[in-house]
């Protein structure tokens, strides 16, 4: 982090116990780091929605046919955590060999992003890039073009927090792109795009309120 950089998460949190707020359910936060800005008689909870998004995947046969040609792709260095535990996931409940890589990128300025570069081997394979987020896709059309260019047969994405600000759904349908698909943790209101596919947490939050109000573990939801 840079000096003289503002935390705004901090804010949030002091708002929120100020107002007398005495626990928080939160889906995937953007930085774990989040949960220690809150007090320590505030318990927090980051849910996961890679779970979700996982059973999507076994589900429905058209995302993937064959997961031992599966390359789960980190879009950044900061990524790299969450693409591997969702390949790990996907490894555990298909006992394939998902595989893992990572696109290391330069940024000129917040959301605009100078050079982005492929390590490891997609060549072949079907690509999935794993984001907590997508603001204007400008970093994750880009990384898709990195994919196709580097041989990948299909690329998708699968992201918890669909923005879509400003350029963002023109983008994603002139990218090469073949499929994006992001919860509802924030509703989608921007013009309908065949690209764009939305999943419900709405199961996995209600079953963490059902376990924390009868004092059951919420690791359990979880691989």
């Amino acid at each position: 982090m840079n000096s003289r950089v503002p935390i705004s998460a901090a804010d949030t949190a002091k708002m929120l116990e100020t107002m007398g707020v005495d626990r928080v359910m939160a889906v995937d936060l953007h930085a774990g780091q989040i949960q220690g800005f809150f007090g320590p008689s505030i318990p927090v909870d980051n849910l996961e929605s890679q779970i979700t998004m996982a059973e999507s995947l076994l589900k429905d046969d058209q995302y993937i046919s064959d997961f031992n040609n599966l390359v789960i792709v980190s879009p950044d260095a900061g990524g790299v955590y969450r693409a591997k535990h969702f390949a790990e996931i996907l490894s555990n409940r298909t006992q394939a060999n998902v595989g893992l890589t990572m696109i290391v990128k330069q940024r000129l300025k917040a959301n605009e992003v100078a050079k982005m570069e492929l390590v490891g081997n997609v060549k072949g394979h079907d690509c999935i890039i794993v984001d907590d987020m997508i603001d204007t896709a400008g970093t994750l059309c880009t990384a898709a073009e990195v994919l196709k260019e580097n041989g990948a047969k299909k690329v998708m994405a699968f992201a918890t927090h669909g923005l879509f600000s400003g350029p963002a759904i023109d983008r994603i349908s002139k990218s090469s792109l073949d499929k994006v698909v992001v919860t509802n943790t924030i509703p989608y209101t921007k013009a309908p795009c065949e690209k764009i596919h939305i999943l419900s947490v709405g199961t996995l939050i209600a079953e963490a309120i059902r376990r924390i109000h009868n004092n059951e573990s919420l690791s359990e939801i979880f691989p």
